[in-house]
């Protein structure tokens, strides 16, 4: 069975997804997204800075939600949790990390990508997955043919989510909300283009803001 801790609570429904090279950029990447209208982040464990980073966003900038991404194991799983994070994602799923995350201190959003994949993640008592790489295996084509016999299930979809496709991806009733690179790669994040960064993040707030209105 899950763990029974729900999913941090956040305004935005676009989640940024980063790798950073040193975790001297985790504030001003945070504060750019802040400014942009996002209190989200998915910091992934690509790297090494990947866990001081969570731990510095937790400390400084309580505003922010500070997830995990990446986790590939029941190791990554612990360090996430021990690093601060208050979630975790996985691009996919494993038994022993589907186990692991049933019983772990922080949610685990496990990724899926066809349909025996969830009915593996439902069997652990997941309700709400990684769609990934949603474009590869379909995108809402595939989350059509998904809400038939997977009623109930909430997606994650992330992997070729951009600003063009995010509004459709919004709309669909099963989507949660979205994960994306496109917000903060790591080439504006290397550059220290917080100010690009933060326009970027402030044009999909008002993609979620103008869909919000037309309900």
């Amino acid at each position: 069975m899950v763990s029974s801790h729900s999913f941090p609570r956040f305004t935005s429904r676009v989640i940024p997804v980063v790798a950073l090279d040193s975790p001297d950029q985790a504030l001003p990447l945070g504060q750019a997204l802040l400014e942009g209208g996002i209190d989200v982040i998915e910091v992934t464990l690509r790297t090494s800075a990947g866990g001081p980073a969570i731990s510095l966003l937790r400390q400084v900038l309580p505003e922010i939600v500070v997830t995990a991404g990446s986790i590939l194991t029941d190791q990554d799983l612990d360090a996430a949790r021990n690093a601060g994070a208050v979630a975790a994602f996985s691009p996919g799923g494993t038994a022993d990390l589907l186990a692991a995350g049933a019983v772990s201190k922080i949610p685990l959003i496990p990724g899926v990508a066809t349909p025996s994949e969830l009915m593996q993640a439902m069997t652990y008592g997941y309700k709400l997955v990684k769609f990934f790489p949603a474009e590869t295996f379909g995108g809402l084509g595939a989350l059509n043919a998904f809400a038939g016999p997977f009623a109930g299930m909430r997606f994650c979809p992330t992997g070729g989510v951009n600003r063009l496709n995010l509004a459709d991806y919004l709309r669909h009733p099963s989507v949660a909300f979205v994960g994306g690179t496109w917000i903060a790669p790591l080439s504006l994040v290397r550059d220290q283009r917080w100010e690009e960064i933060a326009r970027l993040a402030r044009e999909a707030t008002e993609i979620v803001r103008s869909l919000e209105e037309t309900r």
